[in-house]
């Protein structure tokens, strides 16, 4: 039986298929693995990257400069309730932070840094709570005419009464809002179903009104149609900026490198040095009682209040819990139970990388 040519070409390659794949199954397998590859301290390579040179810079910067046509009309947008959703490739964390410091000078502007690790959304009500409360307070009287009345404090409340207290009670002037400013609102720290749940309940609030940006190319799929329309009431814009993820990227970790511990310690000694001097303190006081006590699973937390207090770095409970909060908001410090069950705190950095940040932070 003869083929023709169409016949034969098809014919010859599934021949060839088969023959290929009875070679592949005869021959060795390779013997390297992932852990073979040699990788570059991450240190090294950050540097690195650092020494890149920049390009089309000048481009960027007339590119952004461009976009500042659009902030009246943004502005707008806002005042009617809308929430403002940037997208496009590129940084725009220049753009965010341009726009709230020429554009809304006249209202109180809260920063979410979404491409941190991790974010506690509870802290970010209660200081939008605590913003508008001192409106309310300067403000002398409500539009009723009456003070307002004595309130009870916002880290005792719970988040459904802080959402009321957002959602209009005491200030009835639909004009005044606080503005949240997202950078990343699908970053890493905000990227669980939950805590988007509650930003969808911040932004539907009466006096808030959110601008955020997204990155990712699934973003939409964290909201629902209840979300995107009723809550966030997006209006979407494409402001391509194509500016590296500089400040972005530096809370990744990088593919092709390799943490060892004195690069550990390095990253939390840079956080360190932007609290304050009375936080750094408190932090000392965790790790010593870290390193002395080696068996112990952390330090308890009135053990750590009364050495603070005595050193006068704290002057309450209060106090200490926002200095705990910005540890754990930075991944410095965790928690877990002691075994006569109250809560103890500790540092996840091995003895060696815990006695380097000393070193660090002591410098």
């Amino acid at each position: 039986m003869e083929l023709n040519d169409g016949e034969e070409e098809e014919f010859g390659f599934s021949r060839n298929y088969f023959l290929a794949k009875d070679l592949a199954a005869s021959g060795k397998k390779s013997t390297h693995k992932l852990s073979d590859i040699n990788l570059v301290d991450e240190q090294e390579l950050r540097a690195a990257a650092s020494n890149l040179e920049p390009k089309h810079e000048k481009e960027i910067v007339s590119l952004i400069d461009s976009y500042k046509s659009l902030y009246s009309r943004w502005v707008f947008m806002l005042r009617c309730g809308f929430g403002l959703l940037m997208y496009g490739f590129g940084s725009k964390k220049a753009l965010l932070e341009d726009f709230a410091s020429t554009a809304l000078t006249e209202y109180s502007v809260v920063v979410i840094n979404g491409y941190l690790q991790s974010i506690n959304i509870k802290q970010v009500v209660i200081t939008l709570a605590e913003i508008l409360w001192n409106q309310c307070k300067s403000k002398r009287k409500t539009p009723s005419g009456n003070l307002p009345r004595a309130q009870q404090p916002f880290n005792s409340r719970s988040m459904d009464d802080l959402f009321a207290f957002l959602d209009g009670s005491e200030l009835k002037e639909n004009d005044y809002f606080v503005c949240v400013v997202i950078h990343n609102i699908d970053g890493p720290g905000l990227r669980d179903s939950e805590t988007q749940q509650h930003l969808g309940r911040i932004a539907s609030c009466s006096h808030i009104r959110m601008i955020a940006s997204i990155d990712h190319v699934n973003a939409p799929l964290l909201w629902d149609k209840k979300m995107v329309h009723t809550q966030f009431n997006w209006h979407w814009y494409h402001v391509p900026t194509f500016a590296p993820y500089k400040v972005e990227g530096m809370f990744f970790p990088l593919i092709l490198a390799h943490g060892s511990s004195a690069q550990t310690a390095k990253t939390a000694a840079i956080v360190l040095q932007s609290l304050t001097p009375n936080a750094q303190s408190v932090f000392k006081i965790l790790a010593e009682y870290q390193l002395s006590h080696p068996d112990e699973e952390g330090m308890p937390i009135d053990t750590l209040y009364s050495t603070s207090r005595e050193r006068f770095l704290v002057s309450s409970q209060v106090t200490l819990n926002s200095h705990l909060t910005e540890f754990k908001d930075h991944e410095l410090v965790k928690t877990r139970t002691h075994s006569d069950g109250q809560d103890c705190f500790y540092i996840p950095l091995a003895s060696e990388a815990l006695e380097k940040l000393l070193s660090e932070i002591n410098q």
